[in-house]
């Protein structure tokens, strides 16, 4: 039991109407006594949120809070994400990692509004979630306690929860032939638990909801241009689109072409390897168009140090450290970076893939007359001395093993 909360304290909790979350309001009611408010963050989830609203009031809540992040979460996160092509372990998106920071944010803003003397959060005690819940809670007030049922009660797991729910007339969508745990937003859908938890099985085609089997996908590719400012996408086709509007056409054209598929062991924060199916339909396709103006408007020099930054940066944001100094720091120099990130990308998306086909920019360091094999400006003849000199440490290292015999 966490310290500090009283009887009768008021308690504000994540909620997302998922079996987890469902079943804290009565074991909060039942174990500490407190008074309970349900918050939810629409963050294009696609949720019915006035069904969310009842089904919350109905498990015991007080009050429920819904607060529209969509946009929010577009510009302010997931958009300054794609401007660091951040991507962890080479492979995953960080849908769910960089929803957590916003949430945590709005978590703390309603518990001052209510007067709460702690949140709670329906992450288990060894997933990512709940450090990343818990570091945003800090950083925004470290004086509010902190409840995590599922390090606290006896429940084991998600069959165990499904009993709990049943005992205390909660519906819940997910059953023991179905008992994925999934997590949606504007930007991906997550699915983890069941037979996913075997890695030596393949994905059953059950578990995928948003994206199309790219077998069945469209026989006939798709083209697409995405237009980006400062590194931020602003149109599709030439239309420009507000951030909500923009991500959903593209997760439209993304899910009709099977595109942002994965399948992932990864290693998680708290020491342990588990195994996801993430969907990531439009983010795949905004990351490519990034790196498809990237590739004409940076220079080598800044594309390898960005490189580095994007490595960093999906660390950060995967281990909850969205709040910290250094993230800003970082985000310094991707801002920066990307003011050149202006312009378009053509696309072609088909059967599960999306590949660069062109690119144009006003900040474009391409230049015709340097690239192209017939004449131009380019000077052949400076290559030479610019080969003697870049090569000159192989040559000093030939003659210095040649001299003691190595060579």
């Amino acid at each position: 039991m966490v310290e500090g909360v009283k009887a009768d304290d008021t308690v504000v909790l994540a909620y997302s109407g998922g079996l987890d979350t469902s079943i804290i309001i009565p074991w909060l009611k039942e174990n500490y006594g407190v008074r309970v408010v349900a918050f939810c963050a629409d963050l294009g989830q696609g949720d019915d949120l006035e069904k969310i609203r009842e089904k919350a009031l109905q498990s015991g809540a007080q009050d429920v809070v819904i607060k529209d992040l969509r946009e929010e979460f577009l510009i302010h996160y997931a958009f300054p994400m794609l401007k660091s092509e951040a991507v962890y372990e080479n492979v995953y998106l960080l849908g769910t990692a960089i929803a957590r920071p916003l949430i945590a944010k709005h978590l703390v803003e309603v518990a001052r509004e209510v007067g709460a003397s702690a949140v709670s959060h329906g992450a288990t005690g060894k997933g990512n979630d709940q450090v990343r819940f818990e570091l945003g809670v800090m950083a925004w007030a470290p004086d509010l306690k902190i409840i995590a049922p599922w390090r606290e009660w006896t429940i084991t797991g998600r069959n165990e929860a499904m009993v709990y729910a049943q005992d205390h007339g909660i519906a819940v969508s997910a059953t023991p032939s179905s008992p994925y745990s999934r997590d949606q937003n504007l930007w991906h859908i997550s699915h983890e638990g069941g037979i996913l938890e075997n890695p030596g099985m393949r994905t059953p085609p059950d578990v995928y909801t948003w994206t199309t089997d790219p077998a069945k996908a469209p026989d006939t590719p798709e083209w697409v241009r995405i237009g980006f400012e400062s590194g931020t996408p602003v149109s599709v086709n030439g239309t420009r689109l507000s951030a909500v509007e923009l991500m959903e056409t593209v997760n439209r054209l993304g899910s009709k072409h099977g595109i942002g598929r994965i399948t992932m062991v990864e290693n998680r924060l708290v020491g342990m390897k588990s195994r996801g199916v993430y969907e990531t339909p439009g983010g795949t396709i905004l990351y490519a168009a990034h790196q498809g103006l990237t590739s004409l408007t940076w220079d080598r020099e800044t594309m390898a140090f960005a490189q580095s930054v994007a490595q960093r940066m999906a660390r950060l944001i995967y281990d909850g450290f969205w709040f910290s100094a250094l993230r800003e720091s970082l985000m310094a120099f991707v801002d920066k970076s990307n003011e050149v990130v202006t312009g378009e990308t053509d696309l072609m998306l088909y059967k599960g893939m999306v590949t660069v086909h062109a690119q144009s920019s006003p900040f474009s360091l391409y230049s015709a007359d340097l690239a192209t094999f017939d004449g131009g400006k380019y000077d052949h003849r400076d290559a030479e001395g610019f080969i003697h000199l870049f090569g000159l440490p192989l040559a000093v290292r030939h003659h210095l093993l040649h001299k003691r015999g190595e060579h």
